[in-house]
């Protein structure tokens, strides 16, 4: 499996890309791999408040419902469209395929998250 340098992640599986003040978040590939065949997902609407480690949201797959964890607290401000009509997007391209994109609150505290080598190590 590949865990692009460039991210954060959570024990969760979910993965971040912090953008200055904003973050995009999206599920691993092993996420979507132990999930299986994604059909639906249920995310917060616009200018929603998440706080760290709430839920903000759920991944259907075939077989089950897995929670979404926010990795760090903010506002979301887009949502992915795209995964409204076609939410097997994740499993083709998990980290291209972000659900949310989030105005995270300053300033940004990242110690809790993983490293891709730490994610790794968790997974294997």
């Amino acid at each position: 499996m590949y865990y692009p340098t460039h991210l954060l992640y959570t024990k969760d599986h979910e993965w971040i890309k912090l953008d200055g003040e904003f973050a995009f978040i999206g599920i691993s590939d092993f996420a979507q791999k132990e999930l299986g065949d994604i059909v639906f997902l249920d995310i917060p609407s616009l200018n929603t408040v998440v706080e760290n480690e709430a839920v903000f949201g759920t991944v259907e797959a075939v077989k089950t419902v897995s929670d979404l964890f926010m990795p760090l607290a903010g506002k979301v401000i887009e949502v992915n469209t795209l995964l409204e009509k076609s939410p097997e997007l994740v499993n083709k391209d998990p980290y291209g395929s972000w659900i949310i994109k989030v105005q995270v609150n300053l300033p940004i505290d990242t110690t809790h998250l993983l490293s891709a080598e730490q994610y790794t190590n968790l997974v294997q």
